[in-house]
């Protein structure tokens, strides 16, 4: 329980190691942020698929081969699904158009700015679960595997909400603390998913679908996209192969 509480801590703080990059490299060029996002994108492809995905059919296969892969597929889109509900109930994912731009005072800006951060911390949610399910499961390497993968995610993430929040006129001690929040989220998600698991051991190739579903989902709907919205694609195609394979490496010499 003790490594499952640090390593939730470690995910939920990267994102405040990326809100402190942040401050200090307040105009983050997009082409860099691309690539970095890219990369993660790469990470999280790999952590979700090996550490999530195929692991649910392995421990699916102790029901036959039919109903392993039926209650994967099912998990999969059920987490997907899931996602997209929360995109129809909140803001995108996108940093709002022209924010530095925009007026230190406006009202409209800034509550344009916090649903931004708030549709973050809500995207958060699942991806902590989904490292949670890993430590359930009661493969460690995977585990890590998928908190690695999540964790360097979150590092970019932290970075590109802290100038909105600054250009909007936040205080730079809010701004802090409301990207703390964000990171907090995944923490409270890590600690649901791995309990969750815990308690109930014949939901566990289900869970572990969902989680992968949800992290399918934020890759292809939300960084892939704008990770080639800015005239990096073939950097950004590249990061992501580098970061896939880079785990995949991991995963291989951890198992």
């Amino acid at each position: 329980m003790e490594m499952v509480l640090l390593t939730a801590l470690g995910v939920g703080g990267a994102t405040v190691i990326g809100a402190v990059i942040g401050f200090i490299f307040k105009n983050v060029s997009h082409k860099f942020s691309d690539i970095v996002l890219a990369f993660a994108a790469g990470v999280m492809l790999a952590a979700a698929v090996m550490g999530l995905i195929v692991p649910s059919v392995e421990y699916g296969m102790v029901h036959g081969v039919g109903i392993a892969l039926l209650m994967t597929v099912l998990g999969i889109f059920a987490g997907a699904l899931c996602l997209n509900l929360v995109d129809r109930l909140v803001p995108h994912m996108h940093t709002p158009d022209g924010c530095p731009e925009c007026p230190h005072k406006s009202n409209d800006k800034i509550n344009k700015v916090m649903l931004f951060v708030l549709a973050i911390a809500i995207h958060n949610l699942p991806e902590g679960i989904a490292a949670g399910v890993g430590f359930g499961a009661g493969n460690t390497a995977e585990a890590f595997l998928i908190a690695g993968g999540i964790a360097l995610q979150n590092i970019p993430e932290g970075m590109v909400i802290i100038s909105p929040m600054l250009a909007a006129g936040i205080s730079p001690k809010r701004t802090f603390f409301y990207a703390a929040l964000t990171g907090l989220v995944e923490v409270v998600g890590t600690l649901i998913g791995y309990f969750a698991v815990s308690i109930s051991a014949a939901i566990l190739p289900f869970a572990l679908a969902f989680a992968g579903g949800t992290m399918l989902y934020v890759i292809s709907d939300e960084m892939i996209p704008e990770t080639h919205a800015h005239g990096s694609e073939r950097g950004a195609t590249y990061a992501l192969l580098i970061g896939f394979c880079l785990m995949l490496v991991f995963d291989v010499l951890l198992g």
